[in-house]
């Protein structure tokens, strides 16, 4: 590995893995300017603007082709250039929320996380450390459920749907065949934050050794 070369990390789980909570308490570990992240959320390409509500529940959001793959390799290989980045945050098709504009400065190390970054094979080759966040089904739908309405507004009906014929058939295709392919494969089926706090100092006194010699 290259002495400027961002040491890369990537955190990949299917939808309600926890994978926003394990991110939290990772980045706590580190400094503002010693790490950087880049989420496949953001690269979702715009189509809710031009959908009825309809339109919008059978519409597939689990699928390789709805992430704008090359403007998100682009932006993380310009952080590996130690370029800063400058993008519009991805709203989840909420026409009343205005996006932010995010500023990503390149850091010692770089993570990325999504649902197919181990899938797009341009982005998983360039990583250093790959953790896998596995979650029982039921338990990822049941956090699923409770993300979707109360924050984003689907009813009951619309996220089963979509958990059936979208969530889980990405998920068994475009993600899990790459777990035994993964450095750490990291179980979070409990809602105890105890457990992932424990394992995200674990991984990050290893990652900090081993870049910083702490």
């Amino acid at each position: 590995m290259s002495k400027n070369k961002p040491y890369i990390i990537g955190i990949a789980g299917g939808s309600g893995s926890g994978k926003t909570f394990f991110l939290k308490c990772f980045l706590e570990h580190f400094s503002a300017d010693e790490v950087c992240l880049v989420s496949q959320d953001d690269y979702y390409i715009p189509v809710a603007h031009n959908m009825t509500p309809e339109e919008n529940k059978l519409y597939n959001f689990d699928l390789p082709r709805t992430i704008d793959m090359q403007q998100f390799h682009n932006d993380i290989t310009r952080l590996i250039n130690n370029e800063t980045i400058t993008k519009l945050e991805y709203t989840f098709n909420n026409p009343n929320a205005i996006p932010k504009t995010l500023e990503i400065k390149p850091a010692p190390i770089l993570i990325v996380e999504g649902l197919f970054i181990l899938h797009f094979q341009d982005i998983s080759n360039q990583l250093n450390l790959k953790i896998f966040l596995d979650t029982d089904e039921e338990v990822a739908l049941q956090r699923r459920l409770k993300r979707d309405l109360n924050e984003r507004g689907y009813s009951h009906d619309d996220v089963l749907y979509k958990w059936h014929n979208h969530v889980v058939p990405a998920y068994k295709e475009y993600l899990l065949p790459y777990r035994e392919g993964c450095h750490k494969i990291v179980v979070n089926n409990s809602n105890v934050a105890e457990d992932i706090i424990r394992t995200t100092d674990e991984i990050s006194d290893e990652v900090r050794t081993k870049l910083f010699g702490e």
